[in-house]
Order: structure tokens, then sequence, then C-alpha cells
């Protein structure tokens, strides 16, 4: 008999599926909106709806210019996963007003975990979306983040690490 896995793991795996949609040529990444103990919204890296993605150009400007992960974002093609599920959500109509979003990531390359941790600008998409808490997959296990210890913690100026990217 197989054993039946625990919520947060059941709900990372269900992200884990919806970042094989992804585009990005470096990382795959999945997020699933929860609110209530309901999946409101999912969504993956991908280029806006209706333009050419890397994964069918064959090629990625940031990789071609050798630009580290985290770094020159605006240069990307790609809305990311936190990014297109919030999107998505408001396209239906829904409120994500104390909901849970589960990040899981991986890399193209090997296939292996990616450090899941939303951006800047995905963090700010979060604040402002009323989401409560962020689940992720990391390579050492999951992490949870509070968005209002995000809150609390932002005092406005950036260290010379989230200068450099993450």
């Amino acid at each position: 008999m197989s054993k039946r896995p625990e919520k947060t793991d059941y709900y990372l795996n269900i992200a884990r599926e919806v970042s094989k949609r992804s585009t990005c040529l470096r990382r795959r990444f999945g997020a699933v909106i929860l609110k209530n103990d309901q999946i409101i919204s999912t969504g993956y890296v991908g280029a806006p709806r209706g333009t050419p993605n890397c994964l069918d150009l064959g090629k990625c400007l940031r990789q071609e210019m050798k630009i580290p992960a985290g770094e020159r974002y605006e240069l990307c093609r790609s809305v990311h996963a936190e990014m297109n599920a919030i999107i998505n959500a408001a396209r239906s109509g829904v409120s994500l007003l104390g909901g849970t979003l589960y990040l899981y990531g991986e890399n193209v390359e090997d296939d292996s975990i990616a450090e899941a941790k939303p951006c800047r600008m995905c963090k700010r998409m979060i604040i402002n979306s009323g989401l409560k808490d962020v689940i992720v997959k990391a390579p050492q296990g999951e992490k949870t983040y509070s968005v209002d210890e995000w809150i609390k913690e932002d005092t406005g100026v950036y260290t010379e690490q989230e200068l450099k990217g993450y």
C-alpha cells in the first residue's frame, strides 16, 4: 500500500508538474496558489501569451550574454511562474487574499532541484496580491516564507548580495 503524501508534498508535486510547461532554457519553475485548501491558480515560466519563447527560438539572450541567475531580468523573455499564477488568478477574477503560493523549480541542464526563492519583483507582486505564505521546494527540503516577515524585513536599502542577485 502506498503512503499518502503530506499536503505540502502534494502541492509541491503539483507545482513540479506545472513547471514542465516552462519554456525557459535555464530553469523550469511552476507555481500553484491555494486558498482555503483549494487550488485557484497555477503558473509557469514562459513568454507573454502569443509571443515567441526561448524554447521555440532555441536561444536565450541572458544565457548568450552569460548573465548570472538573478540579474538583468529586463532582458529575459519570460514571465516568472509566481507572476503568471498571480496574473492568471486576476484574469479569472479570483482573490488571492490570505492564500498560499507553492513554488517548485529545477535546472534544465540536469533536472536537479533549483533554489526556489522569489526574486525582488515577484516578492513585490506577492506582497501586493495579499498572499500570506510562500512554500518552496529547495535542494535541502521545503522552506516557508512569511509575506508579513518580508514586509517587516524591508528596510528600503539593498544589501551587496541583493545588488548582485541571489
